[in-house]
């Protein structure tokens, strides 16, 4: 369509005017014999010439480039790079410049930055700034890898389902240079009376969605999982198809890979600042703290780089990512700090998570079959291989957000639970123990996700509350066609946006599913 314009526009700017009709030899206007002034002959000649040029300019010299920008339907004018691929390990300039800056390259942000260069290629430049660049303290580094769709919320159950298409044909998307190990496997929720109920509604509504996992009562539990304690429970729901769990860091991995490949920036630093632009031009509707004519703009980025030095980054759009520091680079755009729709803080906090490897040698502990168990009292534990190894996962309550590892942790919260639930690990021991932190919404504990209503360049996509692993795909996916095409078109995800914050309208997600 871009070169069928292209070729229209030179035909339409060709001069047929009869003082300056052309002899087919390059001159124009003079002395013209008898067979040139036959008008026959001067329309074929004419033809013959815009003949020739459409030839040229659908077989290009292979010196010549296509500087047209990506047909998209965005609000936003991008200018976009054009080059060769970029390797992945040859380090960038810093950006003066780019299209769409993202604030925090954990899983969330690397997943925009590739879906936007996946669709985008050269046509736009991204710049990704990342202030852990080693990810020690990133919540992919205490992400059990949990795919499950036993969401409450409609929204949360699609994103998982589009994770599970996504990772079947992870090869097709990344390669096989880092595989995710993805194990197909149903994950058991476990509910007393108290969240019976809710947990059938539940089930119902994730198999008309595409899910597939079938509830039992605490007789058919103690059947089919002879270990499982059942005295305090009357339900379970049990995933049957689309569920398992894989390595968050691969997929993070893959992400930050493939989008350098394609030629994504990634810069190690951390936005300390931002610089503003008054924009006249610009008026926020509905908000009483803005008065037209009076509108100011996000403008930059001040990142500082791990030598202390400070550099600016100019950015169409922004994209704030930063999991559980995302509350506090708001705070730089004056969200929360600010009058009007600006008072509305962003409501993320960090929460601590315990993780433990465990193993136990007892004759009848859980083998092959032991779905990823999910237990009322918050303690979720999975196989890890074979040989009696498992994995067990606890979020803190604990104001210590530090990553140090309390040594009577274990014993004191999770043990107890664990053994009520499957008395054959009473016994087990910890072999290893890990923890960290992870971005929480204190307001309903689901996702942010959207653009923000008073900046005109400023998305969010935070707060996914231990979900973030296995929603990233579908969160990257769907910021890319805000930006894109400027509204979502595969999954709907609008009732997650910023504005429910303002109108006091929470989105809460009823089931504790862990990623």
């Amino acid at each position: 369509m871009l070169r069928y314009r292209q070729v229209v526009r030179l035909l339409q700017h060709r001069n047929y005017s009869s003082g300056a009709a052309s002899n087919g030899c390059g001159f124009s206007g003079g002395d013209k014999s008898d067979d040139d002034l036959h008008p026959i002959r001067r329309t074929l000649r004419l033809l013959g010439n815009d003949m020739r040029k459409v030839k040229e300019f659908f077989v290009p010299k292979e010196t010549e480039t296509d500087n047209d920008p990506i047909p998209t339907q965005s609000k936003f004018h991008f200018t976009g790079e054009q080059g060769k691929r970029k390797e992945p390990t040859v380090p960038d300039d810093f950006q003066t410049h780019c299209d769409v800056l993202i604030i925090g390259g954990g899983g969330v942000g690397s997943s925009i930055a590739y879906w936007l260069k996946e669709k985008a290629r050269d046509g736009l430049n991204v710049v990704v700034v990342e202030k852990d660049d080693t990810y020690a303290q990133s919540a992919t580094r205490v992400s059990v890898g949990g795919l499950c769709q036993q969401f409450s919320l409609p929204e949360n159950i699609q994103m998982s389902l589009f994770a599970a298409d996504f990772l079947r044909s992870a090869k097709k998307h990344f390669g096989q240079e880092v595989p995710l190990q993805f194990t197909p496997h149903g994950h058991l929720m476990l509910a007393g009376e108290e969240h019976a109920e809710s947990l059938m509604r539940s089930s119902q509504l994730q198999n008309e969605l595409g899910a597939r996992n079938e509830v039992l009562t605490a007789d058919r539990l103690a059947v089919r999982f002879p270990w499982l304690n059942t005295r305090d429970i009357a339900l379970g729901c049990h995933g049957l198809e689309k569920e398992g769990w894989f390595n968050p860091l691969a997929l993070l991995s893959n992400f930050r890979r493939s989008a350098s490949g394609y030629g994504a920036h990634f810069v190690s630093g951390q936005v300390v600042d931002f610089e503003y632009k008054s924009q006249t031009d610009i008026s926020v509707v509905g908000d009483a703290g803005s008065k037209e004519g009076f509108y100011t703009g996000l403008d930059k980025a001040v990142i500082q780089l791990p030598d202390g030095t400070r550099r600016t980054c100019k950015f169409a759009l922004c994209v704030i990512s930063a999991g559980a520091s995302s509350e506090q680079v708001a705070r730089l755009a004056r969200i929360g700090v600010g009058t009007g729709i600006l008072q509305v803080p962003l409501p993320i906090n960090a929460r601590k998570r315990y993780m433990y490897a465990i193993n136990s040698q007892a004759q009848c502990a859980p083998g092959m079959t032991m779905p990823m168990t999910i237990d009322p009292s918050g303690i979720f534990i999975r196989r890890d291989g074979l040989g009696g190894n498992y994995i067990c996962v606890h979020d803190s309550i604990e104001e210590n957000h530090s990553a140090t590892i309390d040594p009577q942790y274990f014993n004191r919260h999770i043990r107890p639970h664990l053994s009520n639930r499957i008395p054959v690990l009473e016994e087990a021991q910890v072999v290893d123990s890990w923890a960290g932190i992870y971005d929480q919404n204190v307001y309903d504990e689901n996702g942010i996700l959207g653009a923000h209503p008073y900046y005109h360049n400023l998305y969010l996509a935070t707060g996914f509350s231990g979900h973030g692993a296995q929603q990233s795909l579908a969160v990257g996916r769907a910021i890319s066609e805000l930006i894109m095409d400027g509204q979502f078109r595969t999954i709907d995800l609008s009732r997650l946006s910023f504005d429910r914050l303002i109108v006091d309208q929470p989105m809460y997600e009823l089931n504790n599913v862990l990623s």
